[in-house]
């Protein structure tokens, strides 16, 4: 019986014919991403064999690719973090806001980003203070974390700020 579709079955499927398309267009560490999914837990990454001590039935289980952007491989890790990050929060309000880049800019992204990833963090920032100074709003200061998101959830180039 099949389990449900993943990622990484996707991948297998349709990636040589997407890189082959848009590879050139793509940052190489998104290519190198796409391939650690694809042979995760395959026998391209090598494996070992079990054998159980009552019946022997033999089970062989596939090497990881350990990629951070893999979701078999950061599943259980991103559970922990999230559950160890909800014992840090603070009895208050959380907002959750999104700075997307203009998609006419994303081409000058992928040659520029240090220059451009930096101008958007800036832009988010002095957003966020300025609106937050306002009494219509909060009138107060106030505090944030940033993370950079390259891609979107269909592995798009979409770069944003959550």
């Amino acid at each position: 019986m099949r389990g449900p579709l993943e990622v990484a079955d996707i991948f297998r499927c349709h990636g040589p014919g997407y890189r082959e398309a848009h590879g050139h267009e793509m940052p190489l560490r998104h290519l190198r991403a796409m391939r650690a999914i694809e042979t995760c837990r395959t026998a391209e990454l090598g494996g070992h064999v079990e054998e159980c001590d009552h019946c022997g039935t033999l089970r062989i289980s596939y090497n990881s690719c350990r990629n951070r952007h893999c979701p078999k491989c950061q599943c259980l890790d991103k559970e922990r973090w999230l559950e160890a990050r909800k014992k840090d929060l603070l009895p208050t309000q959380y907002f959750h806001l999104v700075f997307t880049l203009p998609k006419a800019l994303r081409p000058l992204v992928l040659r520029n980003q240090d220059t451009l990833y930096g101008i958007l963090f800036k832009a988010a920032s002095e957003t966020l203070k300025e609106l937050a100074k306002d009494p219509e709003y909060l009138g107060a200061e106030v505090g944030f974390i940033a993370v950079l998101h390259t891609w979107s959830q269909t592995l798009m180039d979409h770069p944003h700020l959550n």
